[in-house]
């Protein structure tokens, strides 16, 4: 008797239609052994009978498992296991609900990234988030953007230069850019210097594998961008950090490394180091510049936030100066416009911008012509700048308020340096208050906390003088609390 309660297992309230639940329950059942090659089968009325379905649903059922060659069906005599089935080993039946194939481990070897963060997902109470500094996008001109790409979606000429040359970066969006970052950053580079990637992490990553192997030793700051430490961890290579003062990364102490052994990259982040805020004074720069001519390191200069200083005009980015093409500069629109807008950029030699866009292509082919090319009208244009000019003006102003809101709420229990631009605070916590604590408030989600230095990053650009308000309210809230205990 065919054994249909151990084979065919139906669910009335799945999505999944019941003449495919049917197909899928028979074909488990041959490849696991269970139904042999050409064994019988019931015909589609007793099917129907057993299953108390209607024969219609049991006739489709049957018409896909005969389409995919599993079954074979004799029109008015029988319906049996198609012969050539290979003879599988019967597993051992269990009576339960058959465990679904992706609920189960992957139980080969598996090469893992150190320190991965969990997928994590957003409490329904939240009421406060203090992101680690994202650009205020209802300030961007995100409707300008998305216009012009509505109309290339719609014109021949658009549609072919926007699936042309894209692993690279469309043509028009590097010579734009060309022009903007010689203007904004005194950059002397030229289209073929650029790859346009999906965000800076990605130019991170690429820049990783290309420099780094087993063999190599790299140098960050201490804190530092923990997805770029994971990156640079996962080429195998070895990593030092290296303390972090109030004028940057500690030269010296780099320069002693040197003396000791082969460092083959630096990675830097000189405006608004993140996450402690600091900018790499003058006098390190230019110390830093001259090691890397003298022991031949290649630096990665991260530049995610150039774009906002409120003291004074910036400091030209490393890669702006005298150098022998051994400083990949890497930077974002995401911190421009939008955090969901993936388009960053690598500025380097060349053969180093080639072998780049060669790794890309091979875990992605390009990036979005459309959205590319829109960016670059944007530019062309002179909106990026007017955006720019607004944008820095109201985070100054936020900032600002910000510092006062501390202060004169949480004064005696936090302490933090002033930045000089960028859309966040360093805040550190009293020794007596755990900083840990902001993780176990349920209305609040803190992204960047680091309990070694007992410190969070506050970004503020993001919000509006209601929103900043109301995050000082629950932080007070929650550290006048615990100190009251």
């Amino acid at each position: 008797m065919f054994p249909y309660e151990r084979i065919i297992i139906l669910d009335k309230g799945s999505q999944v239609p019941l003449y495919r639940q049917i197909a899928i329950s028979i074909s488990n059942a041959i490849s696991d052994g269970t139904l042999k090659a050409d064994a019988a089968l019931p015909s589609s009325r007793e099917l129907a009978k057993l299953l108390g379905i209607h024969r219609k649903t049991a006739i489709a059922g049957y018409d896909e498992l005969d389409a995919q060659g599993w079954i074979t069906i004799v029109a008015r005599k029988q319906v049996r296991v198609a012969a050539n089935i290979p003879i599988m080993k019967q597993q051992k039946w269990d009576a339960s609900k058959p465990i679904a194939a992706y609920e189960h481990h992957f139980d080969l070897p598996l090469s893992t990234i150190k320190g991965h963060p969990k997928n994590e997902a957003t409490a329904p109470l939240i009421e406060v988030i203090i992101d680690d500094g994202h650009p205020d996008v209802r300030l961007s001109p995100i409707d300008e953007l998305l216009k012009t790409y509505r109309s290339y979606t719609s014109k021949q000429h658009a549609i072919k230069d926007a699936h042309l040359g894209t692993a690279q970066g469309t043509l028009s969006l590097r010579i734009a850019l060309t022009k903007y970052l010689s203007e904004t950053r005194g950059l002397n580079c030229s289209a073929e210097h650029l790859l346009i990637t999906h965000g800076a992490q990605m130019s991170i990553y690429l820049s990783a594998r290309l420099l780094l192997n087993t063999h190599s030793h790299i140098i960050v700051g201490k804190p530092n961008y923990q997805a770029a430490n994971r990156t640079f961890e996962a080429t195998g290579a070895s990593l030092i950090e290296v303390d972090m003062d109030e004028h940057g990364i500690d030269v010296t102490a780099i320069e002693r490394i040197c003396k000791a052994k082969k460092i083959d990259a630096i990675y830097v982040i000189p405006h608004h180091h993140y996450p402690t805020t600091v900018t790499l004074s003058v006098a390190r720069r230019i110390q830093l510049l001259e090691l890397s001519q003298k022991y031949a390191f290649t630096i990665i200069e991260d530049d995610y936030d150039y774009d906002y200083h409120y003291s004074s005009s910036p400091y030209l980015p490393l890669a702006s100066g005298h150098h022998r093409g051994n400083i990949i500069y890497i930077g974002s629109f995401s911190k421009i416009l939008d955090p969901s807008l993936r388009i960053g950029f690598m500025v380097a030699p060349k053969n180093f911008i080639e072998a780049g866009t060669a790794f890309r292509t091979m875990i992605d082919a390009g990036g979005d012509g459309y959205m590319q090319n829109a960016l670059a009208a944007l530019i062309n244009a002179g909106e990026l700048k007017r955006h720019l000019k607004k944008a820095k003006k109201t985070y100054h102003q936020r900032r600002d308020r910000l510092l006062q809101l501390l202060q004169k709420k949480l004064g005696h229990h936090v302490s933090y340096s002033i930045p000089t631009g960028g859309m966040a605070i360093w805040v550190t916590l009293n020794p007596n208050i755990p900083v840990r604590l902001l993780s176990t408030y349920p209305r609040l989600n803190v992204i960047q906390i680091d309990e070694a230095q007992n410190a969070f990053r506050f970004g503020f650009a993001s919000m509006e003088e209601r929103e900043l308000q109301a995050a000082i309210a629950m932080l007070e809230h929650i550290i006048l609390g615990y100190r009251s205990d």
